[in-house]
């Protein structure tokens, strides 16, 4: 999986290590270390795999997949969990802004698929997962977000259509769209205490997200292809 250092993603590679996968996840060069999430993998996964990889170069994908195919065998699950985010009117973006949310978002999606596809056609059975923005299925315009949001909106509109190109090499191809969730540590009982300003009127965990990530790649569920699941406590903006 994709950014696990920190972050949301890091729960969800510890519920995958905790299910019984084999977990390997890239980190941003220069960014936050592996260590944190290694340590708290490795009482479930021993060989937990960590490769730092700037997904925003094309290349990076395949370097990727290589290494871990090489490390620990094929790649059956894909969780691409994050990519850069710029927050600022538009007025104030630049062309490099732009850049860097179409390859770091849409661009790392693409790549990626590239990547694992062809394996998982061979082996006829294979899990991808893509995080979105909430509300990005249905291009939920929020200021400050116009270049991130038609990122995200462009990875959940690539996601649906692998989803039907896939389904009969047996591949399912799922969206997350995980809410405004701001605290990335606390576990669900912590964010049940804390209020938010969504319908539930409670804020949402690392521990939902990485719920919705399980029940999309789970072995049994292939049928489930195409979703946009929204953890989100029925916010509909993409931010409270």
């Amino acid at each position: 999986m994709t950014g696990a250092a920190a972050g949301l993603a890091r729960g969800v590679a510890l519920r995958l290590a905790q299910r019984g996968d084999r977990v390997a996840f890239t980190y941003r060069p220069g960014g936050t270390p592996p260590d944190v999430t290694l340590a708290a993998l490795r009482p479930y996964d021993p060989e937990a795999l960590a490769i730092p990889a700037d997904l925003a170069r094309p290349e990076a994908a395949a370097e990727v997949v290589r290494a871990i195919e090489a490390a620990r065998g094929p790649v059956d699950v894909l969780v691409h969990a994050v990519g850069p985010i710029v927050v600022k009117l538009f007025e104030r973006c630049t062309f490099d802004d732009y850049a860097a949310m179409l390859d770091g978002n849409l661009g790392s999606a693409v790549a990626l698929a590239f990547a694992v596809l062809p394996g998982m056609r061979n082996r006829r059975d294979g899990r991808i997962v893509y995080f979105g923005m909430n509300g990005s299925s249905v291009t939920q315009p929020a200021r400050g977000m116009a270049l991130y949001g038609a990122a995200k909106a462009g990875v959940v509109t690539f996601a649906r259509a692998l989803a039907l190109e896939e389904a009969a090499n047996g591949i399912s191809v799922n969206v997350i769209e995980p809410g405004d969730i701001r605290d990335k540590t606390s576990d669900r009982a912590a964010a049940a205490s804390r209020a938010a300003n969504n319908p539930t009127g409670h804020a949402g965990s690392w521990e939902d997200v990485a719920a919705a990530v399980l029940f999309a790649t789970a072995e049994d569920n292939g049928f489930l292809n195409g979703m946009v699941l929204g953890v989100n406590g029925g916010l509909t903006e993409p931010h409270e």
